[in-house]
């Protein structure tokens, strides 16, 4: 996965709570195990008038123009400001999928879903917790058009010109992300060790691998 180390970018301030995973991608779109591909329906509800099919042109779909991210500038957005409880639902990895290709890399609320939030870390994409308050203020903020930048190494989030906010992540998620290692690459790098382990065992154990 990517690397995440700093992140300055404009935030696009979601102002719905329990946002389910349905809700971000909803389930008829899940046909692939790609990771990619899913940009087009994120929020897919929300974002068009018409019904959308798995397949389709987003082209020839009806965007809803009062949807936030069908408005400039936070079609371009990289960071997602949302409220309470983000990610409930189902524990559907393809919801962080979609986030991703949509182009966000990281989310800002006061509470996640715990397996969203797991997903979220294993695939790149960084949930930021921060108090009630201060989501409020970064909402304003956002809403004005202001950039935030976050600092993961730093384990800050600050509007430009203001001051830095601190926030909390588990200490080997944020390794990994500042590395751009997932679970599986991070193992890969013991393949050696691995390969000299099974070889052992294979030597001192013989009859468990007789055919």
């Amino acid at each position: 996965m990517d690397a995440f180390t700093t992140l300055h970018a404009l935030a696009a301030p979601l102002e719905r709570s329990n946002v389910d995973t349905d809700a971000i991608l909803p389930k008829q779109f899940m046909k692939s195990i790609r990771r990619s591909g899913f940009g087009p329906n994120l929020f897919d509800a929300w974002r068009y008038l018409d019904t959308g099919h798995p397949g389709q042109d987003p082209a020839q779909r009806q965007p809803n123009p009062a949807f936030l991210l069908n408005q400039a500038p936070y079609r371009d957005a990289q960071i997602l400001l949302a409220r309470e409880n983000f990610g409930c639902g189902s524990s559907r990895e393809h919801a962080v999928w979609a986030l991703k290709d949509f182009g966000f890399r990281a989310v800002i609320a006061p509470s996640f879903a715990d397996i969203f939030h797991g997903n979220c870390l294993k695939n790149g994409l960084l949930p930021v917790t921060l108090d009630a308050a201060t989501v409020d203020a970064l909402f304003q903020a956002a809403g004005a058009g202001v950039r935030l930048r976050i600092d993961l190494a730093a384990q800050t989030v600050a509007p430009d010109g203001g001051v830095p906010i601190p926030f909390r992540i588990d200490a080997a998620a944020k390794e990994r992300l500042l590395s751009g290692l997932d679970e599986i690459e991070l193992t890969l790098q013991r393949a050696a060790r691995i390969r000299e382990y099974e070889a052992l065992h294979r030597h001192n154990e013989p009859w468990l691998f007789a055919q």
